[in-house]
């Protein structure tokens, strides 16, 4: 039954004093205001009004009910028309998860131009790297960088991320510029240490269409990615790093993209959110506005074709 609906009948009755009366308030008929008080009446188990033909009077375990729940009753109401209504506000509040370097590079700006739209819409912005529970952290909408997520939830892809093998004008002016992966064990690299397990991450190739991974002993290994591509543009060695860190000094010419033919293009950026049957309007206009501005931009990656251009400048 509807309790919400059968204590507002009962309340209007017990104010009004009749089931008749109660029934114009309600526009509706006297027998369908007795049938829902006969409901809550056995739903609840106990007697709730005494009734002639002619009006009725609230027992003592009505007269108990009555003052229980009319000061709440409105209260309630509100609160549940404004559950109903999340699908269509614009304000509130979404739970953001993403990596480090995706959150300050791709989403900080992001968030910017949609709160611009969407000022009564806020953020809570947690970052860590690895896959967030959203249930527990209790997160709207995450972004992971990497492989599709493997959990229950609905992902979309949204660009690719290159794994750029690249090092500074000065390093490989002084040092050479490896032709092939093979050379680059004569050279000084960095290397990335995943944070969760500690072990480095191994270099990645796409070698006739199949992506081939190899170990390359390093000179410094960073759990911090940007940390990583900081040593490589101060000329410390040659590194592997990701599209997102990679493409704006790739462009700025601090870095020279390298070994462009095997280039390996497996990650994508993910978007992900838990199944749900009705998504609130405020997370909807967050994912479509992701969506439209994200999707297979080259604002964090590089296009082989530039790449192959710039490296040929670099070298």
């Amino acid at each position: 039954m509807d309790e919400l609906r059968a204590l507002s009948t009962f309340v209007r009755a017990a104010e009004l004093g009749s089931f008749n009366q109660a029934a114009l308030a309600q526009g509706s008929s006297p027998q369908a205001v007795s049938k829902t008080v006969r409901q809550l009446e056995q739903h609840l188990g106990v007697r709730l009004f005494h009734r002639t033909t002619r009006k009725s009077a609230l027992t003592e375990e009505g007269q108990r009910l009555f003052e229980a729940v009319r000061g709440n009753l409105d209260g309630l109401a509100a609160a549940l028309a404004q559950a109903r209504s999340a699908v269509r506000e614009d304000e509130g509040l979404i739970r953001v998860s993403a990596g480090g370097a995706v959150g300050r590079k791709v989403l900080v700006p992001l968030l910017a131009a949609f709160c611009e739209l969407h000022p009564a819409i806020e953020f809570d912005l947690l970052l860590e790297d690895g896959m967030t529970d959203s249930v527990s952290e209790r997160i709207d909408v995450g972004f992971r960088a990497g492989s599709a997520p493997t959990a229950q939830v609905i992902a979309r892809r949204l660009f690719t991320i290159q794994q750029i093998v690249c090092a500074s004008p000065a390093y490989l002016a002084q040092h050479g510029t490896p032709k092939k992966p093979a050379d680059l064990l004569q050279h000084r690299c960095t290397g990335y240490r995943q944070p969760g397990t500690g072990r480095p991450f191994l270099w990645e190739f796409s070698v006739k269409g199949e992506t081939v991974f190899e170990t390359v002993p390093a000179v410094l290994c960073s759990n911090d990615p940007e940390a990583e591509m900081q040593a490589v543009i101060a000329g410390l060695g040659i590194g592997q790093i990701d599209s997102i860190n990679a493409a704006a000094p790739i462009r700025a010419g601090l870095l020279v993209p390298l070994l462009t033919n095997q280039l390996s293009e497996r990650m994508g950026l993910y978007l992900y959110y838990a199944q749900r049957a009705e998504i609130p309007g405020r997370l909807r206009r967050f994912i479509d506005f992701t969506v439209e501005r994200l999707k297979d931009s080259t604002d964090f990656n590089v296009p082989l074709a530039e790449l192959k251009t710039r490296s040929k400048r670099g070298t």
